[in-house]
């Protein structure tokens, strides 16, 4: 039966350096049956233990590049998936210029393969997938080397209104018929449409944007999403430096936030140089420009997507 859940599950919130409070990368969203596993850093397989989740629950891998943070926990997953017999596919999305390195990874020890994981290489501008419930869109930022961000969307559907269905006299299968079909004939002949017992009903999405410096596909990528998880791996004084290795600060997560309509702004990649303590820190700066809920991730926490729009 599908696991009808919404959240993010924080598997590690270091970046280059992991220390002793931060695992390198990794973020598993799990959505109505798919579990999108996003960077799996180094050490990933046993926090995946720690929090509760399995091999069972991912669907798919996705790399956003080749720096060792955001990808050197893959061997580790892959193995696991065949180790418990995962039967479901797999898809595992990646920048298709680190072929070399994906198969590096995927074959980097000695062990039983499975036949579950298919490589979904990305290029070019705008890449989509079918994920279950969802749709899977990859579009490229900008960062030393090439680099994807992610999004998932729910399609848009429509709310049903009980007092109208009330009203026309719908009741049991023949709603279900109503949603399925459009539209019902009722027994005196009259026909009864979806748009007179229902309003749409935006579908939600989230965003994964990992390391890049500020470009148009950021905003692409976060536009209107419920739930954005954005690295903030520098605050503002570190700005130049930030702009330099192709990074982001706390203060252009939140401009971000604030500029795409953002609904609850998780802030996470943090510089080994910041401690917990540094945390009211980069809150500060990204509350500067988006007034809505701001998360600090920590390992192995859990942020549920946000409730549906009324």
């Amino acid at each position: 039966m599908t696991r009808m859940t919404r959240e993010l599950v924080v598997l590690g919130t270091a970046s280059a350096v992991p220390t002793r409070h931060r695992n390198h990368n990794g973020y598993l969203l799990l959505w109505d049956g798919q579990g999108f596993l996003f960077d799996p850093g180094e050490g990933t397989q046993r926090q995946m233990t720690m929090a509760g989740v399995s091999a069972h629950d991912v669907t798919w891998i996705c790399v956003t590049h080749f720096h060792g943070d955001h990808c050197l926990g893959v061997p580790g997953v892959v193995q696991r998936i065949a180790r418990d017999k995962v039967s479901h596919a797999v898809q595992a999305a990646y920048p298709a210029s680190g072929e070399t390195y994906w198969r590096r990874l995927r074959h980097a020890a000695a062990f039983a393969d499975t036949s579950a994981i298919t490589p979904r290489p990305v290029s070019g501008d705008v890449v989509r997938w079918p994920a279950g419930p969802v749709t899977l869109t990859a579009r490229p930022l900008s960062h030393p080397v090439e680099s994807y961000g992610y999004r998932v969307d729910e399609p848009d559907g429509r709310r049903m209104l009980p007092e109208e269905l009330t009203a026309r006299g719908i009741a049991g299968p023949m709603i279900g018929e109503l949603q399925r079909a459009g539209s019902v004939t009722l027994g005196d002949g009259s026909v009864v449409s979806l748009a007179d017992c229902s309003v749409p009903r935006p579908g939600q999405s989230a965003a994964i944007v990992m390391d890049t410096r500020l470009c148009d596909d950021v905003y692409a990528l976060a536009g209107g999403v419920d739930l954005l998880v954005i690295e903030s791996t520098f605050l503002s004084a570190e700005e130049a430096l930030a702009t330099e290795y192709g990074h982001l600060t706390a203060a252009q997560a939140g401009q971000v936030a604030r500029d795409c309509g953002v609904r609850r702004l998780v802030l996470t990649h943090f510089s080994e140089r910041y401690s917990f303590a540094d945390e009211p820190r980069f809150v500060e700066e990204a509350a500067k420009s988006f007034g809505g809920e701001i998360v600090t991730a920590r390992d192995l926490t859990r942020v549920p997507v946000p409730r549906r729009r009324p």
